[in-house]
This record gives structure tokens, C-alpha cells and sequence, in this order.
């Protein structure tokens, strides 16, 4: 008879999996002792985006001025008048001297509708003047950048040091690692970018790359570049922000879409992964990410079957270059065709993978869709450790002799630890704290949570060169993943039409 292995406990302080847990926790606990912190600012427009932006005001500055002279409403009349000749003359911080003299006097307007109107432009106006690239890189914010470098290589480097990790060469290495970082959230921040939905964790990959293909990640760096590490933390964290109370507000409509979509594509490109000749393990990790939520479902199912890093890299590599063509072109898709915003954001939130992306996709295609796409994909996040333990246990089995069951222990193992963090934070978010605590605390973890995401991405880039991805396996893993994921595209879209457009159901209201 076989001898039981003893259980080693040294795993819940050896292990990422729970290692990500424990700092998540840690950051979540810190917050809610009433600790505060102001991150970084990142958005910015040039002189000549921001006088384009505001010469369309002076239209409606003037037209509310005459309004305000109507009403007898003159201190409000002047400052209109005010601002639309400092937008005539062209200067960016008269234009913002102005439209915060509009904001100040809108206060005092008995008019409730004026001063709505006033008030909202004054204030647009005066925030788009002060995004300027000296204000980035003032004195103050990047003080806010030296406070959060500090604080992450802290709460990085501690786990790194508890893991057992070279300490060192990670203190060495991820200042480079936050630099990028930075710098992915410079470009980002430009408001032309931002139009086109291009979010930070996108820029972070494409910088990852073209360091890593071109000039190449030098030895002492790698042991700074922690992807699951950093994403599982980030994860983590997430939990606070999907409760469980916002995906009852899909009600069954999200859920089965959720449920229909994973089980069709996952059997789909698991199917077609196999045709190519992929073993077991690569077609599930291919085939969680693609069904499910792309990077932490691949995270998740490589901890589930206990696959080899490469195979999850690889398909979290696929999963991002993907996202992105997805991302501008669905919700460009959903306007031109004006597709109904509950029937885009159930397309856009059941199909791109990952959660960043869909909040960008979601924003273009417009807030309805928006809210629509964020909640249907929050239904097929909370899917996550269902389909990993449901791997689990089929791993566990396929690992035995013909006969014997998998001991609980080994479906434990496989089980990844990080997915229970996930589910206990959003647990307590939902139903353990006031809405109040929870919106002050998921603030400030939402911005971090960012980060922790950015610095996985960026990690990923720099963990893969171009040349290994084609070549793996002959092409067949990424063949695998792009023809499941256009079966996905036209899947998800017609029953997002069924489920959510009113053929099937009455048209949901969000």
C-alpha cells in the first residue's frame, strides 16, 4: 500500500499562489485601517488637442451668456463672456483662469438649469487646461511616483524574500520593471490615445515586447519579471471590486450566456487544439483562456492541471495580442451596424478577454454598453474556479491508475490558491461592509490593482520573443486559439442577440 504524503505547509509561504493572497490581503487590511494614498496622475493633452477641444465652447458659452442676461443672471453672464474671448485668444492658462472663474460664479446662480450648465463647463474646461505635461511631471506627482516605486518594491520584494527568492537581483531589477510602467502610463494618459481606448495594460505589453525582441531581457532583470506574481496580487485585489451583489443585477441573462458561451468554446477549441495534435494540457489552458476570461483563466487553468509555465505564457501572449485588434474594431462594429448598447456589451464583455480591455472596448461602444459588457464579464470571472476545479478533478483522475480516485489532497494541489482569495475578498466586499467602506477602500485598491496588472503585462512582453511564439509547437497552439476565438466572435454575438436583444427574453434593463 502507498504511504500518504504528508501535507507541506511550507507552500503557503513558499508558493506565489498564496504568497499573491496574503500581500492582497495585506494591502485590503491597510486601506481599511483608514490609511490613504493619492497615486500618481497620468492624463495629459497637448496645447493643440486642448484648443481644438475647447474651440466648440465658444458657441455655447456665448448662447448660455445670452441665456443668463435673460434671467438677469449678470455675474454669470460676465464670466461666460469671459471665457469665450480667452478661448478667441488662444491662451491655455487664461482659457483655465477663466472657466475657473465660470465654475466659482456658478455657485451662486439661482437658475438651477444655468447653473448646471455653467458649472459642469467651467469645470470641464478648467481640469483638460491643467492636464499638461508639466503637471505630470511637477514636483508633486512625481514625489507620488517615488512614494508608489517604494511601496511596491516593499510588498513585491517582501514576497520574493518569504518565497526564498534572490532578494537582490529583484531590488536590482524591478525599479527597470516600474520605469517601463511609468512610462506605459504616460502614453496612455495622452488623450489621443485614450480615444482609441488604448489602456495602459496594452502599452505596457507592446514596451514588454519591443524590449524583449529587440534589445532582449538581460539575466539580471529576469528575476524581476513576475508575472503571475504580480497578476495573482492584482486578482486579488479585483475581488473587492466584482461583488457579487452587481452580477445579481444581470440576473439569469448574463449568467447564461456565461455558462453556454464557456462550454461551447472551451469543447470547441479544445476540439480543434487536439485536431492539430496538442496534447491535453495545452488545448485546456488554450481553451480556459479563450471561453472564460483569457489571463487569469489561463493562470488559473495552468495551476488546475499543473502545467508548464511556457504553455501558460504562451497562451497569455495570444490572449493580449488578440484583445487588442478586438478591442478597437467590436464596439467601431456595434456603432456602424447601431447595434442595441445591451446586445454590444454583452458581445464585447462575453468575447475579449480580458477585463481592462473590455472596460476600454465597452467605453468606445458607449456607458450602456459599457455597464452591459462589464457585468457580463464579471459573470464569466466569478466561472473562473468552476472550470478550474472542474480540471482539477479530471486531471487529478486522468494522473491515477484505471480505478483509483484522486485523493482530495490532490484536487486541493491543483486547485489554484488565488481564486479563494478572489472569491473571500469579494465576499466580504458584498455582504461583510457598508457600501460606504467599501467604495473609500476599492478607491484606492482599484488604482493599485492597475498597477499590479500593468507590471504583470509589462513582465509578460518582456517573457516573450516573437520568434518562440511562432515556433512553439509549429504554429498549431496560436492556430488553435485564433480559430476558437473567431468561433467565439460569432458565437457570443448571436446570443448575445437572443438572450439580451429581446428574442428570447424582454430586453433587460441596467
Amino acid at each position: 500500500m502507498e504511504e500518504k504524503k504528508p501535507i507541506d505547509w511550507t507552500t503557503l509561504w513558499k508558493k506565489d499562489d498564496w504568497m499573491s493572497v496574503w500581500i492582497g490581503f495585506l494591502i485590503i487590511i491597510i486601506f481599511l485601517a483608514g490609511a490613504t494614498f493619492k497615486l500618481p496622475g497620468w492624463r495629459w493633452m497637448t496645447d493643440g488637442a486642448f484648443l481644438e477641444k475647447v474651440s466648440g465652447e465658444t458657441v455655447k458659452a456665448e448662447a448660455l451668456a445670452k441665456e443668463a442676461e435673460g434671467k438677469g443672471e449678470s455675474a454669470i453672464q460676465k464670466e461666460l463672456l469671459a471665457l469665450k474671448t480667452a478661448i478667441d485668444g488662444k491662451d491655455r492658462k487664461a482659457i483655465g483662469e477663466a472657466a475657473g472663474n465660470v465654475e466659482k460664479a456658478a455657485k451662486d446662480v439661482k437658475d438651477k438649469d444655468i447653473k448646471k450648465k455653467a458649472e459642469k463647463m467651467g469645470k470641464d474646461i478648467k481640469t483638460d487646461a491643467g492636464r499638461t505635461i508639466g503637471n505630470v511631471f511637477s514636483g508633486s506627482n512625481i514625489l507620488r511616483m517615488v512614494y508608489l516605486l517604494i511601496g511596491l518594491w516593499i510588498l513585491g520584494g517582501m514576497g520574493i524574500a518569504i518565497m526564498g527568492m534572490p532578494f537582490g537581483k529583484f531590488t536590482l531589477g524591478f525599479p527597470i520593471v516600474y520605469i517601463l510602467s511609468v512610462l506605459s502610463f504616460f502614453v496612455a494618459g495622452n488623450s489621443a490615445v485614450a480615444q482609441y481606448g488604448l489602456e495602459v495594460v496594452f502599452w505596457a505589453l507592446i514596451f514588454g515586447l519591443i524590449v524583449s525582441n529587440i534589445f532582449g531581457v538581460p539575466d539580471w532583470l529576469k528575476t524581476a519579471v513576475k508575472t503571475e506574481f504580480f497578476i495573482k496580487i492584482g486578482l486579488v485585489l479585483l475581488g473587492a471590486e466584482v461583488l457579487f451583489t452587481t452580477i445579481a443585477k444581470v440576473g439569469a441573462y448574463g449568467m447564461v450566456q456565461s455558462i453556454i458561451v464557456i462550454f461551447a468554446v472551451f469543447y470547441f477549441c479544445f476540439w480543434v487544439a487536439k485536431k492539430l495534435g496538442l496534447d491535453d494540457e495545452f488545448a485546456s489552458i488554450l481553451s480556459t483562456g479563450v471561453s472564460i476570461c483569457g489571463v487569469s483563466a489561463a493562470i488559473a487553468a495552468g495551476g488546475a492541471v499543473k502545467g508548464d509555465q511556457k504553455k501558460v505564457s504562451h497562451t497569455i501572449s495570444l490572449v493580449l495580442l488578440c484583445a487588442i485588434p478586438m478591442l478597437i474594431f467590436e464596439p467601431l462594429i456595434a456603432k456602424a451596424v447601431n447595434m442595441a448598447p445591451a446586445i454590444a456589451g454583452a458581445w464585447i464583455g462575453g468575447t475579449i478577454d480580458t477585463t481592462g480591455a473590455v472596460v476600454a472596448a465597452g467605453a468606445i461602444a458607449g456607458e450602456a454598453a459599457m455597464a452591459v459588457a462589464v457585468v457580463v464579464k464579471m459573470a464569466q470571472n466569478v466561472l473562473i474556479g468552476v472550470v478550474a476545479f472542474i480540471l482539477a478533478i479530471w486531471f487529478s483522475f486522468k494522473g491515477q491508475k484505471a480505478g483509483e480516485k484522486p485523493s482530495g489532497m490532490e484536487i486541493w494541489f491543483r486547485f489554484p490558491k488565488f481564486v479563494l482569495g478572489f472569491i473571500v475578498v469579494s465576499i466580504v466586499f458584498s455582504f461583510f461592509l457598508s457600501d460606504a467602506t467599501a467604495k473609500a477602500v476599492t478607491g484606492m485598491t482599484a488604482g493599485l490593482r492597475g498597477w499590479w496588472f500593468t507590471l504583470a503585462f509589462l513582465c509578460i512582453g518582456l517573457d516573450t520573443r516573437f520568434k518562440e511564439l511562432i515556433s512553439m509547437g509549429g504554429g498549431r497552439p496560436a492556430a488553435a486559439f485564433l480559430i476558437a476565438q473567431l468561433f467565439n466572435i460569432f458565437w457570443t454575438l448571436l446570443l448575445a442577440w437572443l438572450i439580451f436583444g429581446g428574442v428570447l427574453f424582454p430586453v433587460p434593463k441596467f
